[in-house]
């Protein structure tokens, strides 16, 4: 008698969700081989898409006033002066005198990032008169420039999809 109960119960359940039965299942082993060979179509689920993204540690902040500041450039235009050209943007609190920034949904492509220590949470980097930054800064491969900020070349990195993880060190000039 269980076996018909389940039976009639399972043929309701594939009922409702399409899959029209035509069969009696009148033993247990029978009940076993039917869901056997039904259950993996219901199991399959389409796979997700892996996710792009750039995982940026950040080191050697002076404090943990204010925020890290990170913009990725896609070319050597704009790099790293105009915040406003950059491709992508992220910040961080800062703890311990670390922060992390990332970048999700990015392509594959050839990158540079350039960070910077807001001490002052002003969303901009502060600098003298002469232009040097008051504020620590820094850029992937951890770049450094020569009399002015790194070169796109010297920052740039390939990236090929997945995930990809960097570390920064700020400097403070």
């Amino acid at each position: 008698m269980l076996p018909r109960i389940i039976s009639t119960g399972v043929r309701l359940w594939l009922h409702e969700y399409g899959v029209r039965v035509n069969w009696k299942v009148e033993t247990v082993q029978g009940l076993i081989l039917a869901l056997a060979l039904i259950l993996p179509v219901f199991q399959t689920a389409p796979q997700l898409p892996a996710l792009n993204m750039i995982h940026v540690d950040v080191s050697g902040l002076r404090t943990n006033n204010g925020q890290v500041m990170c913009s990725l450039y896609a070319s050597g235009e704009s790099f790293p002066k105009n915040d406003n050209k950059a491709m992508a943007h992220a910040k961080s609190a800062i703890s311990n005198g670390e922060g992390v920034c990332e970048f999700i949904g990015i392509g594959p492509g050839r990158y540079a990032i350039a960070v910077f220590h807001d001490e002052n949470s002003n969303g901009k980097l502060d600098a003298n008169f002469l232009g040097i930054p008051r504020e620590g800064v820094g850029a992937s491969n951890n770049a450094k420039g020569h009399f002015g900020p790194p070169k796109f070349e010297d920052a740039a990195f390939q990236f090929t999809g997945g995930r990809i993880d960097m570390k920064i060190a700020v400097a403070y000039l």
